[in-house]
């Protein structure tokens, strides 16, 4: 399949220097005190249930503020920026009933994070900067039995994941974005069904991009939420040929 131009430039760039990802999207958000009126905009105002705390809604409600802090850190020097698309897989957005947004709320999102992406490579072309389609993790684990007393149940299905994560790949593809971060992993089986979509939504747009992948270990054995230790969860993932593979800040700076 043919390589985007971006993907060549992008691991031509890490094989002569580090490239800085750029930090939290949440906490960033936060500072601006948003309040409900802010997530429903004009176009979710008779929306039935409450918005407030659905921050991948922001990208149509409140672009500005999501651009801003785009080019907050790609004028601190992020040389990736992440897209507003933590939670903006029908399997979350179900929370909100807004399923139905899916595949413009991730197209909206690497719109905002191109252009401002753009903005500051056009101020600096021998620096370009690059967006990352951030897919997280779901609120619903394929691992572990959601109920205590029913240690085989699970609240969602291998296909059911992988059909949500599909939707959300071919949204963050359409939108331009140059890699994709598979991120904040606390369950092995919902990255490989994301992995699963990652390789059939490349089979169907004819051309891959950059995957990065990034695992929560949960306490100081140094284990993710599922049991598996740092080398069984290369030897799960690595079969989908990552760009990398790292840790997010789970425990904190000195663990």
């Amino acid at each position: 399949p043919q390589e985007s131009i971006m993907s060549h430039s992008l691991e031509e760039l890490l094989s002569q220097r580090i490239l800085i990802l750029d930090g939290a999207m949440g906490t960033m958000l936060q500072r601006h005190k948003l309040q409900e009126a802010d997530f429903r905009g004009e176009r979710f105002q008779a929306h039935p249930s409450d918005l407030k705390g659905n921050s991948d809604l922001l990208v149509l409600t409140r672009p500005e503020v999501v651009s801003g802090i785009h080019e907050e850190y790609l004028a601190a020097g992020a040389d990736i920026i992440e897209t507003n698309t933590f939670t903006a897989t029908t399997i979350a957005q179900a929370d909100y009933g807004l399923e139905h947004l899916v595949h413009e709320l991730n197209v909206q999102a690497s719109k905002l994070a191109k252009d401002a992406a753009a903005k500051f490579t056009a101020k600096d072309p021998k620096r370009p900067r690059f967006v990352a389609g951030s897919i997280g993790p779901l609120n619903k684990t394929l691992s572990i039995s959601p109920s205590v007393n029913d240690p085989s149940f699970r609240a969602v299905s291998f296909p059911e994941v992988e059909k949500a994560y599909a939707e959300q790949v071919h949204g963050l593809l359409e939108g331009g974005c140059d890699l994709l971060l598979v991120e904040t992993i606390f369950d092995t089986l919902n990255a490989k069904a994301a992995l699963v979509a990652i390789d059939k939504v490349f089979a169907e747009h004819g051309r891959r991009i950059p995957v990065v992948i990034s695992v929560t270990i949960t306490d100081k054995s140094g284990r993710t939420l599922s049991g598996q230790t740092i080398d069984a969860f290369w030897v799960s993932v690595a079969h989908s040929n990552p760009l990398s593979v790292g840790l997010n800040c789970a425990l904190g700076a000195n663990e």
